[in-house]
């Protein structure tokens, strides 16, 4: 085997384990333009009427999509769905796209033209605001009793369809689908609610073992988010699939859930790499800049990577993170060292950027992370790993306490891949 190239940051690091395997995505092109794919999803969607049966002209349309923190390929397939609406009646003056922000900040002028593409100017675009009580409608409770409270422009929209992308996500086992609306449009409240499901009802205490990456079924955090999205009433979804340099590869449309779990049943076939047995050792790369800008961005690839190791496996993590942490309050959660002790404090006071401090510690403390990054040593002690200089340290670091024929993986892009063991049958 030649040596992997390694993207850490702006370099590529070149790395020689011969016995070493390396785990990468299926390797597979478009198969047409993006505004082709869209149009073809369009007129086929997966159990749903068409659009042109579910609009009527003069109809108030809202359509939902991401924020500029999450790529999905908006700048083309707005265009082309508004285009659609158009054909079917709709003008575009009776049209508004909502940025679906969660609790993230508004974002400017030059974001807006990003997502929007070229039909920036056509339509009109606003942000959702989850701390503003005149935009948001009361729509109840969950069965669980989360309230649910949504944008207003959202909840009285005549039509409405929710777009955004799939992918992993490491304890709503998929993004995409019901997501854009919840936490995507919803208020604050109900985005902590609904995401509080990672853990297990305080008598029981701990994480829930099915809140985890690439797991739908009996995932408590997926049944709340997808029982407040249904009560918002969605008219069609579309989603797409990228490939990991953010091409279109694959556009699903229709209803909110069937053409939701066919996009997570194309991500799950594309990015998950079966193992026979768990790894001694893996090495991993974010995949350089902008997927490891930050350590809130490089713990995807953490989650994902620790999946291949057996418990106590050693895991090297190239993590440039030159812009920090990437939130001003992650690095503070890191005061609590013992993790009930955590536990408890996000219990008390649930902030998503704790629920990802709190993982970070976890794995950390389950399997030996070996940190290449821009931190310090005592900034990385604090997360639970350890400090390597460079890649080279971090590999003779990691020979102390393996068996002399360990078992490695390399993930060149570990935050696309996820690592699957599946025992040989018999």
């Amino acid at each position: 085997m030649s040596a992997v190239q390694l993207k850490y940051g702006h370099e590529l690091l070149s790395l020689d384990l011969p016995e070493a395997r390396v785990l990468r995505p299926q390797a597979i092109a478009p198969k047409a333009a993006p505004d082709e794919l869209v149009r073809a999803a369009l007129a086929e969607p997966i159990s749903s009427p068409t659009l042109n049966k579910i609009v009527r002209p003069g109809e108030q349309v809202v359509i939902v999509t991401s924020d500029i923190t999450r790529y999905t390929g908006s700048e083309h397939y707005l265009p082309v769905l508004v285009d659609h609406l158009n054909a079917c009646g709709i003008k575009d003056d009776d049209i508004t796209v909502v940025i679906a922000l969660g609790i993230h900040r508004a974002q400017s002028e030059t974001e807006h033209r990003k997502i929007l593409g070229s039909l920036y100017g056509r339509v009109k675009v606003v942000d959702h605001d989850c701390d503003n009580p005149a935009e948001l409608v009361v729509l109840g409770e969950t069965t669980n009793g989360i309230p649910v409270s949504v944008n207003r422009c959202v909840a009285e929209a005549e039509r409405l369809i929710v777009t955004g992308t799939v992918g992993f996500h490491y304890f709503a086992g998929f993004g995409g689908g019901r997501k854009g609306l919840v936490p995507g449009v919803a208020s604050r409240a109900t985005c902590m609610a609904t995401h509080f499901g990672v853990f297990n009802p305080p008598e029981i205490g701990g994480k829930h073992p099915r809140a985890v990456t690439g797991i739908l079924e009996g995932n408590p955090v997926h049944e709340a988010i997808l029982e407040a999205a249904r009560m918002i009433h969605p008219d069609f979804l579309l989603n797409t699939v990228l490939s990991p340099d953010k091409e279109i590869l694959e556009v699903f449309c229709g209803d909110l859930e069937e053409a939701h779990l066919a996009g997570c049943a194309r991500c799950n076939a594309l990015y998950s790499v079966a193992l026979e047995e768990p790894a001694d050792l893996a090495v991993v790369s974010c995949g350089g800049y902008p997927k490891d800008i930050n350590f809130i961005q490089a713990h995807k690839a953490l989650d994902y990577g620790v999946q291949a190791l057996r418990p106590g496996g050693t895991l090297i993590l190239l993590a440039a993170c030159a812009d920090g942490f990437g939130n001003k309050t992650f690095f503070d959660w890191f005061r609590h060292r013992d993790l009930d002790e955590f536990e408890a404090a996000l219990r008390r006071n649930y902030e998503i950027n704790g629920q990802t401090a709190h993982a970070t510690l976890a794995k950390a403390r389950k399997f030996r992370v070996i940190l290449v990054s821009e931190f310090s040593p005592e900034q990385t002690a604090a997360m639970g790993m350890e400090k390597a200089a460079g890649l080279d340290a971090a590999l003779t670091l990691a020979q102390e306490g393996l068996p002399s024929r360990a078992r490695t993986v390399i993930i060149p892009d570990g935050g696309t891949v996820l690592p699957r063991i599946d025992p040989p049958a018999g």
